[in-house]
């Protein structure tokens, strides 16, 4: 009878950790992004402004910052945009704090930075690298049907799917313990990057933190399953961009979401980068690739033929 009892135990144990049933966020305290206490300059937003008719908005991943952009903010602002990277709060600070934060404080700040753009421009672009692309999804869910519809979305290495016995993508088997170990660690061994020695291609410039994060990386995990079940809400232009070699993100999230959405107008790009010692991952940063695909991204979003409604 014990073994019977103790079969069901861990089986409800692994239920409780790989489906995340019954998660909730801790915290909904509305944040703000204090750029007074960036560890480096390099972590600041990158705000450059015109005066222009359009906007683009770029969104950093985790737990990184908006310096990704730092190649590609200008070539939009050179294209004609006024550009906003803003740095998400509790990034780019200080670890310990951002060890208390989640997606739903960000995303909530993100939507208000969103919606004070949108009531300022006539044409608002939004593009989203890693997380960056999971928010660029869930902005476009949430506003796709309404007066602030963003006119087109670009996601780079969009996740929406991490650990999936279903789609059969296992990016990492400690993931599936996560949730448990969250209870008594809210990260192993976090720390500020402001270069990265031992990078090549120019993920040398990579600024964030470094370091696992169980929380936080939980809540971001917890995010993905909603964003997934609405990908039908999406109707705004999209371009989704990933490579075939990601190592951070599994390049199969592509296929989910191109399967999945039903945008107005759907273009995908796969690319295959040649044998560098990163990740293959925020492609905009990389030397060997941002030139090339900074100009398909300006091609897509100057396309006139293809707008929302």
């Amino acid at each position: 009878m014990w073994y019977i009892l103790l079969f069901l135990f861990l089986l409800l144990f692994a239920l409780w950790n790989i489906t995340l049933i019954g998660y909730k966020e801790r915290d909904l305290t509305p944040l703000e992004s204090d750029e007074s206490q960036c560890f480096c300059e390099k972590a600041k937003s990158i705000i450059l402004v015109q005066h222009a008719d359009q906007a683009i908005l770029l969104i950093h991943g985790f737990p990184t910052t908006p310096y990704l952009y730092c190649y590609s903010a200008p070539r939009f602002f050179e294209s004609g945009m006024d550009v906003y990277a803003p740095l998400l709060p509790g990034f780019g600070t200080d670890v310990k704090k951002f060890e208390q934060t989640n997606f739903t404080q960000w995303f909530s700040y993100l939507c208000s930075y969103y919606e004070k753009l949108r009531a300022q421009y006539k044409t608002v672009y939004v593009l989203g690298t890693s997380m960056g692309g999971l928010m660029t999804l869930k902005l476009g869910e949430t506003y796709c049907a309404s007066a602030q519809a963003p006119d087109k979305l670009v996601t780079i290495a969009a996740p929406v799917v991490y650990n999936s016995i279903r789609d059969r993508i296992f990016t990492n088997k400690q993931a599936y313990f996560m949730r448990t170990v969250a209870l008594f660690k809210t990260s192993k061994n976090p720390k500020t990057i402001c270069k990265n020695p031992d990078g090549e291609d120019g993920n040398e410039d990579w600024v964030g933190y470094g370091g696992t994060f169980y929380r936080s990386g939980l809540s971001l995990m917890y995010a993905m399953k909603e964003v997934r079940k609405n990908l039908p809400l999406l109707t705004c232009p999209l371009f989704s961009i990933h490579d075939i070699n990601d190592k951070t993100i599994p390049f199969k999230n592509l296929h989910i979401i191109q399967k999945e959405n039903k945008s107005s107008c759907f273009k995908s790009l796969e690319t295959e980068m040649g044998a560098f010692n990163h990740s293959h991952h925020a492609l905009l940063m990389y030397h060997s690739i941002q030139k090339e695909l900074t100009d398909t991204i300006i091609e897509f979003l100057q396309d006139k033929e293809h707008h929302h409604g």
